[in-house]
Parts: structure tokens; C-alpha cells; sequence
């Protein structure tokens, strides 16, 4: 009996390992500029409608010379990314297994590597279900060898969603923050109790700041009314600053130096200085999303380079922030605040630095703060960049939904809109 009881632990540490991946999470230290798009979009999030034709463009960067053999395969996840009691057959149709066979050497970047890329989903692997997933990658058909894992969304859209923004009625608010007023409708659905449904928005597309698990003040039929005072509220921050890497040969406007006589290159970027005393100024920014292009007659993918960028916050008076930790956050850091994202104080120079490798392209970050000792407060932009109400945010509604006896949340309304689309109101 014991013997039996071990084999079935055996058996089953595969599934452990696959549920014990981390969305967005990156184990392979040579695995580089991971990217996952809409077709031709590198700005949206990894959204395609269910049984439609939409696709996705995946890329990503080994830091080898040779190439390797790379697999993915897909994980239905709940609201909450922890993962859905459903088995891979129930919600892939196709094989649970794909390989990924499309790769180029790099050819005139002076730092070696290979660049893989695949067009998801593809027809022999396609999710079937509705909700969030994971795209997770792995090394030689093993599993257990995962080297990165990436976000991304099947909806089957059975909702019509309105949003108007709203200054918040708090006088210590109303001016740093913006507050959303949601209208879900859901006609098609069997709504018995509003438990049934979970409403989510990201600004930003960030999950670290996201407003979850939203009930609606108010309930008239299939319709749903969220507009409360404290949950759809959000520091608004500042236009995020940018950082032009599209070319090594020439230093943009925001480059100190380039030191080349090293390989990979090293870039310092201009020392960023405190925002929260200045005026808002309004100009067109990325809102944290990276582009992977060059000036350079070169194909962006495989044939640009990599370099060394060094990032530098400089705090008030040159001192360190006490009781706090400073993060600079972006796509360029996984939009996460952990141990990529935090900067560390450099006593000699008075300012906060973070190392970064990058490849070349047009870079949008900012930097944030959190209290420490509390791993599950929010990012704080207030001490950094400051807040605006005025500034241009794009916020991301999801709407999922679980009947009764049902095994996983379903992704049945997805909206992207942008405070500049819509007249804000007092």
C-alpha cells in the first residue's frame, strides 16, 4: 500500500510542477525579450477572441549560439491565475504538446543568440475554452524544464460594457487620482447571484496595481452598476518616461553616453529626477509598452543587437528613501515588482540604478515605490513621477463568469478605453 501511495505521488509530480508555474515568470537566465502580441501590434495586450481567427505573434531571445529544442503548451487559469480543475484535453483541441520550430541564429549582433518566434494558436493546438491562460514554454519536451511563462486571454464576449471616468468625490483625491464608473451588461447570462461574476480592470495592462473582485453597487436585471468610491479607483501617475534604444551608433535624446569598446555595449541612460512637484504636462507615451524595431536597415528580431542599459532615479536631495523600496516598472521589467524591478541605492552617487540588458528598440518605464516589510501593498507612484488626474491612462476591463457547478471563470467581457476617449466628469 505504501508502495502504491508513492507511485501515485511519482505520477502526479509532473501536474505539480506545471501548476506550480508563476504568470510571467522567467526561469531561464538566458531567455531574453519576451514578447506576446496581437498580429502586427506590439502595444496591446495578448487578447483573442474564442473560435475566431485571431492570432498571436510570439518572440523570444536565447542568449546561445546554438539552437535548442523548445516546447509549449497552454494552462487555463481562474480570475485569480490559480489554475482551473479542468484537465488539458477539456480546453486544448489539438495536441497538449507543440514544438516550436521556427527560429533564426542571430547574424550581425555582436552578443550571440537565437530568435524564436510562432503564430498562436496554431491550428493543431487551440484553446477552447474561454478565461485566462499561460503560455508556457519548456526545454526538450520536459515539462518540468519550463523556462518562461506569459498572460494572455481567450474572451468569448456576451457582455456590453460602458465606462465613464469621474474625478473621486474625496477633496484628497480629486486632483492625483481617476475613478471609474462601470456599466456591465449581461443578457445572455444566467445571473442568479452577482458572486457568479468577477470584474477586473488594469491600468495599463499592469496586474500589480489591478482593481479585483469588484462588486456592483447596483443591480437592475441583467444589468450590473459598479461605481464605487474606494475599488475603481486609481493613482493616476504621469505620462511614463521613454528611453530611444532603436540605434547603438547614434545617442538619442534621453542617452548620457554609450560606451562601446565593451561587448554587450553599455548604455547610461540620463539621470531621472523626482516628478511629483511638477506641473502635468501632457505628451503622447507608450503607457509602459515596449516596441522591439531599430533605425537600421536590419531585421529587428534577429539581426539588432543587445546592450547594457543602466537606469538612474535620482530621490529628493540625493537621499534614500526611508521605510521604502524604489521599482522601475514598464514592460521591460515584466510589469512585476519584485527582484527585476528593484533599483538599488548607490550611496556614492546619491541615486537609486538598475541594470538592465536590453535589445534595441523604444523603451516606456517609470518608477514607483512600496512600503518595506509589506510584499502585498501596492505600487505607490506618488513620491516618484506624482499624480495627475489629467494624464492618459488605458484601463482594461474583464468580466468572468462561473455557473453554478462550474469549474473554472470564464472570460465573457473584455474592453479596452482611454480616459482621453471619454470626457471625464465631476
Amino acid at each position: 500500500m505504501k508502495l502504491a501511495g508513492s507511485f501515485f505521488i511519482i505520477a502526479l509530480f509532473p501536474c505539480l510542477l506545471q501548476a506550480q508555474a508563476l504568470p510571467d515568470k522567467v526561469y531561464s537566465p538566458t531567455i531574453q525579450t519576451i514578447k506576446l502580441f496581437p498580429q502586427n501590434d506590439q502595444l496591446a495586450l495578448p487578447m483573442i477572441s474564442l473560435n475566431s481567427g485571431d492570432q498571436l505573434e510570439l518572440h523570444f531571445d536565447d542568449l546561445v549560439r546554438n539552437a535548442r529544442n523548445y516546447f509549449y503548451t497552454y494552462q487555463l487559469c481562474n480570475a485569480d491565475w490559480s489554475e482551473a480543475q479542468w484537465s488539458p484535453f477539456d480546453y486544448i483541441r489539438g495536441f497538449q504538446q507543440n514544438r516550436i520550430s521556427q527560429y533564426r541564429v542571430s547574424s550581425i549582433a555582436q552578443v550571440p543568440y537565437v530568435h524564436y518566434q510562432a503564430m498562436l494558436p496554431e491550428r493543431n493546438a487551440v484553446p477552447s475554452r474561454s478565461g485566462n491562460y499561460l503560455l508556457k514554454v519548456y526545454a526538450d519536451g520536459d515539462i518540468s524544464k519550463v523556462v518562461f511563462t506569459k498572460r494572455f486571454y481567450v474572451v468569448d464576449q456576451q457582455t456590453n460594457i460602458g465606462a465613464r471616468f469621474q474625478q473621486p468625490f474625496d477633496n484628497q483625491l480629486s486632483r492625483t487620482h481617476q475613478k471609474i464608473q462601470l456599466v456591465v451588461n449581461a443578457p445572455q447570462m444566467n445571473m442568479i447571484t452577482p458572486q457568479q461574476f468577477k470584474t477586473v480592470i488594469l491600468q495599463n495592462g499592469r496586474w500589480d496595481d489591478a482593481a479585483v473582485n469588484l462588486q456592483p453597487a447596483f443591480i437592475r436585471g441583467s444589468t450590473m452598476e459598479f461605481n464605487a468610491e474606494q475599488d475603481c479607483i486609481f493613482p493616476a501617475g504621469k505620462e511614463y518616461r521613454w528611453a530611444d534604444l532603436q540605434s547603438f551608433r547614434f545617442e538619442s535624446d534621453r542617452v548620457e553616453k554609450i560606451d562601446r569598446s565593451s561587448i554587450p555595449v553599455q548604455i547610461f541612460i540620463k539621470p531621472d529626477r523626482v516628478r511629483a512637484d511638477l506641473q502635468y504636462l501632457y505628451y503622447r507615451d507608450r503607457n509602459g509598452f515596449d516596441e522591439i524595431k531599430t533605425t537600421e536597415p536590419v531585421n529587428p528580431w534577429w539581426q539588432s543587437d543587445y546592450a547594457e542599459v543602466q537606469f538612474s532615479f535620482v530621490p529628493e536631495r540625493g537621499q534614500m528613501m526611508p521605510d521604502k523600496k524604489v521599482y522601475l516598472v514598464g514592460e521591460l521589467t515584466g510589469n512585476q515588482i519584485g527582484d527585476t524591478a528593484l533599483m538599488k541605492y548607490d550611496a556614492a552617487r546619491q541615486m537609486y540604478t538598475k541594470k538592465l540588458l536590453l535589445k534595441q528598440g523604444y523603451y516606456s518605464y517609470a518608477y514607483v515605490t512600496r512600503d518595506v516589510g509589506d510584499p502585498d501593498a501596492k505600487s505607490d507612484p506618488s513620491l516618484t513621477e506624482g499624480n495627475s488626474w489629467e494624464t492618459e491612462n488605458t484601463y482594461t476591463v474583464l468580466v468572468y463568469f462561473r455557473s453554478f457547478g462550474g469549474r473554472h471563470d470564464e472570460l465573457i467581457g473584455y474592453s479596452n478605453i482611454n480616459n482621453y476617449n471619454l470626457q471625464f466628469q465631476r
